[in-house]
């Protein structure tokens, strides 16, 4: 399915198709991009019940002002008493090339995120956050949907065979399951 036009207002109909698609084919971990929460209980709501594993994964502490961390703490201990994961952590492809960026140079990990937003900011996002789950141990290493979007909400939803950050290159983008045409 294509949206016509990225943003959160697909947000629902997003999580839906991850939720639905999940079901059929049997993947039992759904990845999910929330900045502030918002996504994240929308997620969590949905999945309830069905015995599919959510994992959130939000911005690192600090990445819009010293010692602010924007996921809602609220939010997060609801999706844990529920039985879901909430992982902080550097984003996979920001990290030192984001300074080095700021000291006016290209690195490698930012070549790599222009890339991927050629596709779309979600597909660069359900990469990143795929392989970051992965690192912490919090998925396996198979097919897992991922899901984010475009600024705030979910507008991409994808199937990933996931890997670890040290083997990006092994991560596979299988189907998108949607995805905005203008982004």
């Amino acid at each position: 399915m294509y949206f016509e036009k990225a943003g959160k207002e697909n947000t629902q109909k997003t999580l839906q198709i991850a939720k639905e698609e999940a079901v059929k084919r049997g993947i039992d971990h759904i990845v999910v991009a929330s900045t502030f929460g918002e996504t994240a209980l929308a997620a969590s709501e949905m999945l309830r019940g069905t015995g599919i594993k959510l994992v959130v994964v939000t911005h690192n502490t600090g990445i819009r002002e010293p010692n602010l961390q924007t996921f809602d703490p609220e939010i997060k201990n609801k999706i844990e008493n529920t039985g879901g994961k909430v992982h902080t952590g550097t984003m996979v492809l920001r990290g030192l090339g984001t300074a080095l960026k700021e000291r006016g140079s290209q690195s490698f990990e930012q070549t790599v995120a222009d890339t991927l937003r050629i596709f779309g900011q979600g597909t660069k996002v359900m990469v990143e956050i795929v392989a970051m789950s992965a690192d912490a141990g919090l998925i396996p290493f198979s097919d897992v949907i991922a899901v984010a979007g475009t600024g705030r909400g979910a507008d991409t939803a994808a199937v990933i065979k996931a890997n670890s950050s040290n083997r990006f290159f092994d991560i596979k983008l299988r189907e998108y399951l949607v995805k905005p045409r203008d982004f």
